[in-house]
């Protein structure tokens, strides 16, 4: 029997990427799935890239970086499919450069989406979850062990979403929630400004990111994942 099927998970950045890999894993095992980007068109594309029913696939344009816009997406998630078993808080963003370089501006919008958006998406889903005994599954970084040169935004945010994901596992088991954090290593996604090709091929792939998510909803609920580490099993040339 499969316990996923028709149950419903939110996405955020899941217009392409890690986001879009992890929808179409989730759509396979039978799930209802909403996916979200700031900007509309981008994600009703991949919606339709899908190739599922509304009945299955609902696309919605948020901002994480605002709480009234992520408590508005998953109102539209609960009217579409009335309920919500799974947050997948996945948008992020990267700048990077030194310390004397990096402007006001790049550090606070890494930190509006990768830290305070994932606030943003735990907070506007928890009362779903608590009626649900749902999922929280936070996709952070190997950036949030691993400090490296011109990542000071970057690391900063990818810690503090490790430390965060982690304390927010405490507070929630007592309530049936459980909370987990992935820390890919490199990814073949369009991060950052990349676009995916066959030298990314050595890399993790969206899809098996997906593949660990579905993975993860399928143990035993008796045990909890609350951190897991992924890297390419081979180094790149």
């Amino acid at each position: 029997m499969n316990k996923l099927k028709d149950k419903v998970a939110y996405i955020t950045g899941g217009s392409k990427g890690i986001g879009l890999g992890v929808a179409k894993a989730l759509l396979e095992q039978g799930m209802r799935v909403a996916i979200s980007s700031r900007h509309l068109a981008a994600v009703e594309e991949a919606a339709r890239s899908l190739e599922y029913d509304e009945s299955k696939i609902l696309a919605l344009e948020s901002d994480v970086s605002s709480l009234s816009s992520e408590a508005a997406a998953v109102g539209e998630v609960l009217n579409r499919f009335g309920r919500l078993d799974l947050l997948v808080a996945n948008a992020g963003v990267g700048h990077f450069a030194p310390i004397d370089q990096l402007s006001e501006d790049d550090w606070h919008a890494t930190i509006n989406t990768n830290l305070t958006g994932v606030f943003h998406s735990v907070k506007a889903s928890i009362p779903a979850l608590k009626e649900s005994k749902g999922y929280i599954i936070s996709i952070a970084s190997l950036a949030g062990t691993n400090f490296f040169e011109n990542g000071a935004a970057y690391n900063a945010s990818k810690f503090g979403l490790v430390g965060f994901t982690q304390a927010i596992m405490l507070d929630l088991r007592k309530y049936g929630i459980k909370v987990s954090t992935i820390m890919p290593g490199s990814v073949a996604t369009y991060f950052n400004g990349h676009v995916p090709n066959a030298a990314d091929a050595w890399k993790i792939q969206p899809e098996d990111i997906g593949e660990l998510v579905v993975d993860i909803l399928q143990m035993n609920p008796r045990t909890l994942p609350s951190k897991i580490e992924v890297r390419p099993s081979q180094p790149g040339k």
